[in-house]
């Protein structure tokens, strides 16, 4: 079966892969004795529970972006948009009811009996036509399909979902077990909404545009002020707008402070210590094994770590001098894959939270394992978020 993006699975069918993929790494004693189902005694949780704790929505929606979960970002992200969306068609409503006033009036105009007994319009010329407001159809307004819910593969229709089917067919019967003792629960065969901050994908948008020949992006020192100041715009629920105007160095900067001031890092801290232990490993076992962790990772995490290793995989595309048609020099931005890695390692694999005692001291070999394990990540992006059962089965 073709490999299909990770993104575009179900709520059930990733549902099934993390299943899976916690099966084959509980295997390869990596992530210990954790469990997809709330098994063990009272008040503890399962590793299901605390990753699926980073996606469940607050009734308080403040406009705030920084310092809070990322799920609550894209959450206040999804309000405004609504909002945004409300004005709109409410300004369209607006503008089609009078279009359609102005229209009505003239055809009342055109038909009243002074007019034709004066004889300036035969009758004929009028159709009869139906006196009331019509509204123009707008076939462009979005629709959201509805979503469909299920328990099990027999409760669909024959080739619904292939990818399921053959998820459900690899299941180790091991899991069975598990899986009774699992809370019920409804899951949606929908794909999952695309989960990207708006300032990641502002920010990666804006370097990409201008700052790919930036010598020393991310090293070079920003504007505390200018950055502040797009801070707090964005803390407001401002449309902020990052234009040719902007400083790379101060954009690149807020990006940083995005990540890092996350109070839960976007590969979640439960599974900072498996991560890790994927340094010591080479080659294809390496690979499989990351690929099994960012199974486990909840789909906002998920969705915009990939936002962000796409882009510094343009950056570090970006790292080497080049010349252009002309035969003129393109300066480099000398930034690697090793020293992106570098930079961002910390922000994105954080064992303590931040402001918490310890958390900025890190020993030597942490910090090398860091760096590596983001490096294979960065390299090797394109396959790891891609869901093809020759590669799980390894």
């Amino acid at each position: 079966m073709q490999a299909v993006p990770l993104h575009s699975l179900s709520e059930l069918e990733r549902a099934s892969l993390q299943e899976i993929a916690l099966y084959q790494l509980q295997e390869k004693l990596l992530v210990g004795d954790l469990s997809l189902a709330k098994v063990g005694p009272k008040g503890s949780k399962s590793i299901r529970q605390k990753l699926e704790s980073f996606s469940k929505e607050k009734k308080d929606c403040s406009p705030q972006t920084f310092g809070i979960p990322l799920f609550q970002v894209i959450a206040n992200d999804r309000a405004y948009k609504q909002l945004q969306e409300a004005v709109k068609k409410s300004r369209r409503l607006c503008l089609e009811v009078e279009a359609t006033v102005t229209r009505f009036r003239a055809q009342r105009q055109r038909r009243s009996p002074m007019s034709r007994t004066f004889g300036m319009v035969p009758c004929w010329v009028f159709p009869e036509e139906p006196l009331s407001p019509t509204f123009l159809h707008n076939s462009s307004w979005s629709q959201r399909r509805g979503a469909m819910s299920v328990d099990s593969i027999t409760d669909l229709s024959d080739n619904t979902s292939k990818l399921l089917e053959a998820l459900q067919l690899s299941h180790p019967h091991e899991l069975d077990a598990r899986r009774s003792l699992g809370k019920k629960k409804m899951l949606s065969l929908n794909p999952i909404t695309w989960q990207v901050p708006r300032i990641v994908d502002r920010c990666c948008k804006h370097i990409e545009t201008h700052g790919l020949q930036t010598v020393g992006i991310f090293r070079v020192g920003s504007s505390k002020k200018r950055v502040q100041q797009l801070r707090e715009e964005f803390d407001r629920g401002l449309d902020v707008f990052l234009d040719e105007h902007q400083s790379v160095h101060d954009v690149a900067a807020l990006l940083k402070e995005f990540l890092r001031d996350m109070p839960d890092s976007l590969i979640p801290r439960e599974l900072y210590a498996a991560f890790l232990s994927t340094a010591s490993m080479e080659g294809p076992a390496q690979l499989a094994t990351l690929q099994l962790l960012l199974f486990l990772l909840p789909p906002c995490h998920s969705d915009t770590l990939h936002r962000l290793l796409r882009f510094l995989s343009e950056v570090a595309q970006h790292a080497e001098s080049s010349w252009g048609p002309d035969g003129q020099e393109i300066p480099g931005n000398k930034m690697t894959v090793s020293n992106l890695a570098t930079i961002f390692g910390p922000n994105i694999l954080q064992k303590e939270k931040p402001g918490e005692k310890d958390a900025s001291a890190m020993n030597f070999e942490d910090s090398a394992a860091i760096i590596l394990v983001l490096q294979r990540l960065i390299e090797h992006y394109q396959t790891l978020f891609m869901v093809g059962l020759s590669r799980n089965a390894t």
